[in-house]
This record gives structure tokens, sequence and C-alpha cells, in this order.
């Protein structure tokens, strides 16, 4: 028993005098003085604002159509007699050459029948010219009651009226008759090409039969889709109808034709004035004026109706606009410039264009200022930075009112589509 007591005291020593000699230790530790530590600003890249004259381009793509795309029809019946050797799938013609010919020797009979008709019809209207005249004498020299007046029939009135109204009549039949006659020949309204033949010679056509599909070559015709913001770019209005006095901006067309690039120039003549309700974007019409002749590429290559073609829209340009890296941008309208006394300044910008790599803005920032091109997490207002130059990264770089290496690299590498 007593030993059982002996070793619960001892074993309760030992653990007294651990725990004394480990507060005396901890009692005895030096004391050490607390320090907030000092954190060295952050190190962030800048460009060097470089105002500069900018022209901000639009990109866009379009299907070549021609201005007038029309069915060619018949207006007179009759068996087709012969058709023109260029009246075949992209045959080219000029405004007035003959296409198709329709058999015409009724309507040359039904035409001289008419003249003759005409003729009789004049004789009876002189005779009855000559009857009134005579009927007006005599009724003068009677000269039963110079008070009264004489009546129509007395001075044949109604038969000259009649007589010319017929005379009119046959004239007018004449007329129809002619212009049937006419009609048997098929000429073009317009200079152009054959897209589809199908009349042909032995056929016979009734009034508003088809026969054929012609399109004009005088002017091209290339429909492009814009945003609001690349009307900014051009400065159109939403309802553009180019005038002498305001001529539309220049466009360049390119397509690959048989692996080689080919370049057209155009310009944009209108805006359809109206914002498809689908993709929330207007038609402008660019024109090619002689596709197929003088408006071709310089290698003699026409601008085909129905080619795909990429179009660049030259813009109006911009004095004095600031071409930044992408990553100077913070939210839709903020960039930071760095202070002479290295800390953040927000500046709230007009962007103007963005593009993958670039942004153009028109206000904001002053010339000369530095802007930050790094990440800036969490950073505000007034915060101290470390400015390093991007090429020297050398930290606590002079503002300059040359613009850096990175800032001229910047501006040289400037895209202005969207």
């Amino acid at each position: 028993m007593f030993r059982k007591f002996a070793t619960i005291f001892g074993t309760l020593g030992i653990f007294a005098v651990f725990g004394l000699f480990v507060g005396v230790i901890f009692m005895m530790r030096p004391q050490l003085d607390r320090e907030e530590p000092n954190l060295a600003p952050p190190s962030v890249f800048f460009t060097v604002a470089n105002p500069q004259s900018v022209t901000l381009d639009v990109s866009a793509q379009g299907e070549v159509r021609p201005r007038t795309d029309i069915n060619l029809t018949a207006q007179v019946a009759g068996r087709v007699t012969s058709t023109a050797d260029n009246f075949v799938n992209g045959g080219a013609f000029d405004e007035g050459d003959t296409l198709i010919k329709i058999e015409d020797s009724d309507y040359r009979a039904a035409a001289a029948a008419a003249k003759a008709r005409v003729a009789q019809a004049e004789q009876t209207l002189r005779l009855e010219e000559a009857e009134a005249d005579l009927a007006r004498r005599d009724y003068e020299e009677l000269d039963l009651d110079p008070d009264s007046d004489p009546s129509e029939l007395t001075l044949r009135i109604p038969q000259l009226a009649q007589a010319r109204a017929n005379f009119e009549a046959a004239q007018a039949e004449y007329d129809a008759a002619r212009l049937n006659l006419e009609r048997t020949a098929i000429r073009a309204p317009f200079k152009g090409r054959v897209r589809e033949r199908i009349a042909g010679v032995g056929q016979y056509v009734s009034p508003g039969a088809q026969l054929g599909r012609i399109f004009s070559t005088d002017i091209a015709e290339i429909r492009l889709a814009l945003t609001d913001n690349d009307l900014a770019k051009l400065g159109l209005p939403l309802a553009f109808s180019e005038t002498d006095q305001e001529p539309g901006p220049r466009v360049s067309m390119t397509a690959t034709i048989a692996g080689k690039l080919h370049v057209w120039e155009g310009r944009i003549a209108r805006t359809e004035g109206a914002i498809d309700a689908a993709t929330r974007q207007v038609i402008a019409i660019a024109v090619v004026d002689d596709p197929y002749g003088d408006g071709a590429a310089a290698d003699g290559t026409p601008l085909a109706m129905g080619l795909y073609v990429d179009a660049v829209i030259i813009g109006k340009p911009y004095e004095n606009a600031i071409v930044l890296p992408r990553a100077a941008l913070y939210g839709r309208d903020t960039v930071y410039a760095i202070s002479a006394d290295d800390t953040l300044v927000a500046r709230k910008v007009n962007v103007v264009s963005t593009s993958r790599d670039t942004i153009t803005i028109s206000s904001g920032v002053e010339a000369g200022a530095r802007i930050v091109i790094s990440p800036l997490r969490g950073a505000e207002n007034g915060d101290k930075v470390s400015p390093a130059d991007p090429l020297e990264g050398t930290p606590g770089a002079e503002t300059s009112d040359e613009p850096s290496p990175s800032a001229r690299a910047t501006a040289q590498n400037v895209t202005s589509g969207d």
C-alpha cells in the first residue's frame, strides 16, 4: 500500500519539476520587438501615350450581285424563228441588241390592214371637214336670221366629230399593230449577260412566257452587314445616300480566284436605312461601276456576279487618337495612368475601336502619359507602384515626350477591325 502511494506521488513530482523547468525557460526567453513589414510597391509595365492620326477601317464580307436581274418575257404570241449567237448562258450583249425574233407575218398583215383603215378614216374626215365648211358658208350667205345661231346639225358638227373620232381610233389601232410588230423582236433593255437561256428556235411562246434570264453589268452591288460601332467608325448616318457633294467611303474588295488574289475598288453608295430584326445590323450597299470593264481588277479579272468577297471600308481619320495594347483597358472604359509620384490614377476614356491586340481611344488620356499595361488585381486609385518599361525592364523609368519603344511598336501594329 505504501509502495503504491510512493509511486503515484513520485510520478506527480516528476511532472511538477518538468513543468517548473519549462516555465523558467519560457520566462527567461529574450523579448523580441514587433515591427510591421515594409512591403515594396508592386512593379508594373507601362507604355507612353502617343497621339497620332488613325484611320479606322471596317472589315465585312458579301456576295456580288447585279443591280438589275430580270426575266426576259414575250409580249406577243408566236413561234421563235431565230435567236442571237450571244443568247447563250454567259453570253454578253449590249443595250438594244436583238436577242430573240418571233414570227411576224401575222403582225405585218395586221399593221397593213390597220394602215389602210387609217387612210380610209382620214379620207372620210377630210370630206366631213369640207362638208362642214360648205354648210357654214351656205348658212352665212342665206342670212335668214342674223340674230339666231345655226344648229349643230346644220353646220354638220356631230358628223365631223364622228369622222374625227373614227380617224383617231384607226390611228390608235395602227399604232398598236406597229407596236406588236416591233415586239416580235426581243431586244436587250440594257448592257449585260445571259444568266439562263430558256426559249429556243421553233418553240411557240405566248404573252408572258419566260424566254430567259439576263442581268446588267453596268453596276455590281455588294451587301455588307455593319454594326452600330461600324457606322460610327465610318461616320455614316443610318439612312445614308451618296451625292456628288458627299461621296460614300471607298471600299477595297478582295477574292482568291484560281489561287491568285485579286483586288477591286468601289464605294459605299447607300445604306438600306433599316435595322435587321434578327442580327441588329444595318446593310450598306457597296457598288463597283462597270465590273466587267473599267471596274475589273488590275489584271483584267472581272468582278463576277455571285463571287464572295472580303471588303475593307476605309473609315474616317481620327486626329490625335491614341493606340494602346488591349491589356491597358479595365472594364469597358477605364485605363490606369501613372502619375509623377508613381501612383495610379484611373482615367475614363472614349474607346472608338477595339481589336484582339489593341484599343484606340479618342479622349481621356493626355499625350505622354504613362499607361499601365500589366494586370492590376485589387489595385485602387492612388496606390503606389514601381513603373517598369516592358522592353528595358527598369523600375522607375522617367516619363518622356518621346514615345517608348513599346509605344512605337504598339502604334505600328494598329489594327482597326473589331
